[in-house]
């Protein structure tokens, strides 16, 4: 799925180039919107509910309640698996610096590494079909000679590298090595929602990939936020009108300028740095040790059994669970 978004990448810039340059703006504008609206109504009646009659809840299909509707509500429930409170903090630290890189990365190349529109549409399709090839060749074969939890690292050590690139990287030729390791860098989600996929219940399967995507959604609203709030900070505007040095500039800003051209991406590259050592901390194989606490308590409930009690353990199920118990 996220090769064939990769995909879409190499193809819709240029045709929205050529569509603008040939009708207008607005015409670009409908088709966007008539290509979602499309895809809405694909999905409504095309698309079949992956979750299985026979396992689904009781309240499936009745009505939603402002409680279930609450979406600080949902992130609740963040806290109660360890397991999805270190893929979701991973999550966050590692896609809040790519959503605002989404933001404003192709105006930063425009207007501060001058690039022209035809190398920006070159450039995304460099990165686009070289992220193809990473979430679908190289990762099927991080996945099976590596496992999940090395898949995710590889892609947090090519997100660091890409970002320090942006961030300190002054020549062309450094930012193009940096699209290179970008598209590398493009495994890191897919490999955490194969992970989530792989160890969470059949039942828990959209709760679980739900609240790794809510973060994401949480991400896409602020990291342009936060990117546009470090680039007015460092004197850096983005408005064509205006070029790209603010009012605001001093000498300070512009020294600063000259060491770290894009002082967002650094300040990206540290929150990666972060994720990096979250990751650490999940587990290759999140319930073996939850196995082996369930023997012991079988163990424990046998030996009161055969004793004078009748005390029995029950383990607490698990939003991410291991298929085979």
């Amino acid at each position: 799925v996220s090769a064939t978004f990769a995909a879409s990448l190499v193809t819709s810039p240029a045709l929205g180039a050529y569509l603008e340059n040939a009708y207008s703006d607005n015409l670009v504008v409908w088709l966007a919107t008539a290509v979602a609206v499309l895809d809405v109504l694909f999905i409504l009646l095309f698309v079949p509910e992956s979750l299985p009659e026979k396992i689904r809840p009781v309240s499936y299909g009745s009505q939603i309640s402002w409680e279930q509707a609450d979406p600080f509500g949902a992130l609740k429930r963040i806290g109660a698996d360890k397991l999805i409170l270190l893929l979701c903090c991973t999550v966050f630290l590692s896609y809040l610096p790519e959503a605002g890189e989404y933001s404003s990365f192709f105006v930063y190349l425009r207007l501060v590494m001058n690039f022209s529109a035809e190398e920006v549409a070159s450039y995304i399709a460099l990165v686009g079909v070289l992220s193809v090839i990473a979430q679908t060749l190289i990762l099927t074969f991080l996945m099976r000679y590596l496992g999940h939890k090395a898949s995710i690292m590889f892609g947090l050590v090519f997100e660091i590298s890409q970002l320090i690139c942006y961030g300190f990287g002054s020549q062309t030729w450094i930012i193009w090595m940096a699209g290179c390791i970008a598209a590398m860098s493009s495994v890191t989600y897919p490999a955490i929602s194969a992970f989530a996929s792989e160890h969470a219940a059949p039942d828990q399967q959209g709760a679980a990939q739900g609240l790794i995507t809510g973060i994401r959604g949480l991400c896409n609203g602020l990291g342009p936020a936060v990117f546009g709030c470090i680039f007015y900070l460092f004197g850096v505007d983005l408005n064509e009108e205006n070029g790209t040095k603010s009012a605001n500039t001093s000498h300070v800003h512009d020294a600063f300028r000259e060491m770290v051209p894009g002082p967002p991406f650094a300040f990206g590259a540290i929150l990666v740095i972060m994720a990096f050592l979250v990751a650490i901390f999940i587990p290759e194989n999140p319930h073996s040790s939850s196995i082996a606490g369930r023997k012991k308590s079988a163990k424990l409930n046998e030996s009161f059994n055969n004793g004078t009690g009748d005390v029995k353990i029950e383990a607490e199920p698990l939003l991410l669970n291991d298929n085979n118990l």
